[in-house]
């Protein structure tokens, strides 16, 4: 029978330092996976304010006067909500190759460079993310 003790408050809150790359990954996937869920409840939910342009005339959806378009454009006028662009590209890139990183180890590629192979996705997140930032922030002003 297995035996377990108290270790009190203080030292479960400090073992955070001793995780290494594998736990690190780990929560960032689960963190990502979860943000990229409630974007996807946020996005449909603002998309249906649009629902009324169905019921819009030919000639308003092509001056571009229906509901729709002018909530996408009111919304992408805002620099929050490009700079929360920016945020849902990190994740998304994060996810995606830590996602490719975890079905390869799966496969038994790469399972003696799992640490760099992690490092190497946040690096590489990184730069797409920077590099993608002049796109993004490019209409807002």
């Amino acid at each position: 029978m297995s035996q377990s003790y108290n270790r009190g408050l203080i030292e479960d809150f400090a073992r955070w330092r001793e995780f290494e790359a594998g736990m690190w990954a780990w929560i960032f996937h689960k963190f990502t996976g979860w943000v990229l869920i409630g974007y996807l409840f946020t996005h449909i939910a603002v998309l249906s304010t649009g629902i009324p342009a169905a019921g819009a005339s030919e000639a308003a959806i092509a001056a571009g006067n229906d509901v729709y378009t002018q909530t996408i454009v009111s919304l992408e006028g805002l620099l929050l909500v490009r700079l929360l662009e920016v945020g849902l590209l990190a994740v998304a890139v994060f996810h995606m190759l830590n996602g490719t990183r975890l079905l390869l180890t799966d496969l038994g590629i790469g399972l003696d460079a799992q640490d760099k192979s992690f490092y190497a996705s946040l690096i590489l997140t990184g730069a797409i993310t920077v590099a993608s930032v002049p796109t993004f922030i490019a209409g807002a002003f």
